[in-house]
């Protein structure tokens, strides 16, 4: 029912239970999220191979693997994910989220199969750039789908099952790297992009990339698709057409650094800084070189599959927890949990290499605080900077904006992995710990201060609060039986 009011103001309103359908957790969404999140599951995968897969490497006797190219190894797949991620933004504008998506697929196979066939380490080194390419494409483009696609109040669940699914990828190729080299684990690797390229076959591209093309009738069979085939899209519909109306197919960067658009790429910056400086990078992908290194009692193989397991189980406690919540609540808890667990780390080393003391009765600490480190880590700093990135970008500069902060994560990526080594090797890894844990400490308050909540909000609602535009809509919530539309006009 539409009641027409003034000249100038015009309500939609609906008497309750007619179109206002309760959100819930549709097939089609979950297996669109899914299907995305396989992707995330090679990106998990790639990252975490290096842990487990150069011990064998530079053991091997098939192939000759120097120090400084070990590093190369870790290092390279970061570097190229920041071309990726440049290239990614204007891949998703131009042809789609869902083609770009798809477009890794073939890619991450061909990376994996080098890696796997070589016997001189410039082939690996060619595998892992090309793999890399691949991970920063689907790292700016994950987030973008599932935020374009996903209900605003299941999208903090369903947005984290990149990150969880992921996880299972550092799962499987730690516990892989137990019983395989290197080699076996690329051909391993080279499976994963099988079953991720059947399920996008079966998921449509997300309707408000449709309606920015003028596509109006596909952009609603996708949406139909994704709510549900009984549920009534009208007003969601045309509140896509409402945020995208001024969106422009042209944009130029400069268009990007527009006054009103800073403060959510500041947030959504500094989130990404925060969340690579933790260290969570060099703790991934040399895990194993950690734990040797600590001396720990715990086989050093069975301690990354022991974190990868803590790594994957926090996720999944985060996906049940984040729209109950709230992203600052569980932030706080990331940042504090991190910063306890790294110092206490550092402080570990500190007393054996510096004090001299006999820690020999301590030799489970170390795994237990790299555990605790994971379980903060994976509970709010890993996923929700990539699922905010999704949420705050306004639509007008979503694409080319995700793609100068996905560059600058695998930019401060490679910088950790790169320079990890060093770093260890000019402070220890006493100042090393510290150092990231002090960095983590200064995270909480940049989320205290700066970072919004988004729980529940529609992408029309943040954008709104984010860019200081004013509501399209009034409502007239006040009126008995009767519930407006989410931003009616």
């Amino acid at each position: 029912m539409k009641i027409l009011m003034r000249a100038d103001t015009h309500y939609s309103i609906v008497v309750s239970g007619s179109e206002y359908v309760k959100p819930k957790y549709t097939f089609s969404q979950v297996l669109a999220a899914v299907a995305v999140s396989m992707g995330s599951m090679i990106v998990g995968y790639s990252t975490a191979y290096t842990s487990p897969a150069l011990v064998t490497m530079e053991n091997s006797t098939t192939i000759s693997v120097t120090e400084e190219q070990a590093s190369w190894v870790g290092g390279l797949m970061p570097l190229a994910a920041l071309a990726g991620g440049v290239l990614g933004g204007p891949l998703v504008d131009y042809i789609g989220r869902r083609k770009t998506i798809l477009l890794t697929a073939v890619p991450f196979f061909v990376g994996w199969i080098l890696i796997a066939t070589a016997r001189i380490v410039h082939l690996v080194l060619i595998g892992r750039a090309i793999c890399g390419l691949c991970v920063g494409i689907g790292s700016l483009a994950f987030p973008v789908y599932l935020g374009e696609t996903i209900q605003p109040e299941v999208r903090g669940t369903l947005g984290l099952f990149p990150t969880a699914i992921g996880n299972i990828g550092i799962l499987i190729c730690y516990i892989a790297g137990k019983y395989l080299d290197w080699s076996q684990l690329a051909y391993l690797g080279a499976s994963l992009p099988i079953p991720f390229l059947i399920l996008m076959f079966m998921i449509p591209e997300t309707p408000r990339w449709y309606m920015l093309r003028g596509r109006n009738e596909e952009a609603r069979k996708a949406l139909q698709w994704l709510r549900g085939k009984n549920t009534k899209i009208d007003n969601e519909m045309r509140d896509i057409a409402l945020s995208d109306a001024e969106v422009d197919s042209d944009l130029k960067f400069k268009d990007i650094l527009k006054m009103k658009y800073l403060k959510s790429i500041l947030i959504a910056l500094g989130l990404m800084l925060f969340q690579q400086l933790s260290g969570i990078n060099a703790v991934i992908f040399y895990t194993v070189k950690i734990f040797n290194m600590s001396g720990s009692s715990v086989d050093g193989n069975l301690s990354t599959i022991i974190v990868g397991l803590v790594n994957f189980i926090s996720t999944f406690v985060a996906t049940a927890l984040i729209d109950r919540t709230g992203r600052k609540i569980l932030l706080y808890i990331s940042s504090v949990t991190m910063t306890v667990t790294l110092i206490v780390l550092g402080t570990f080393f500190y007393v054996r290499d510096t004090l001299h003391m006999n820690v020999t009765n301590l030799g489970w600490l170390p795994l237990t605080s790299v555990m605790f480190y994971l379980l903060g880590f994976s509970l709010a700093f890993g996923p929700i900077p990539w699922l905010m990135m999704g949420e705050i970008l306004p639509a007008k500069i979503r694409g080319g904006a995700a793609s100068m902060i996905t560059a600058f994560n695998w930019l401060c990526t490679f910088a950790v992995t790169k320079t990890f080594h060093n770093i260890l090797v000019a402070i220890g890894p006493a100042g090393t710990f510290w150092l990231f844990g002090c960095i983590c400490f200064v995270g909480l308050f940049f989320v205290i201060v700066f970072v919004p909540e988004t729980r529940g909000k529609s992408l029309e609602q943040i954008e709104n609060k984010m860019t200081g535009t004013k509501a399209r809509s009034r409502r007239m919530s006040s009126i008995a039986n009767i519930k407006p539309l989410p931003n009616g006009c």
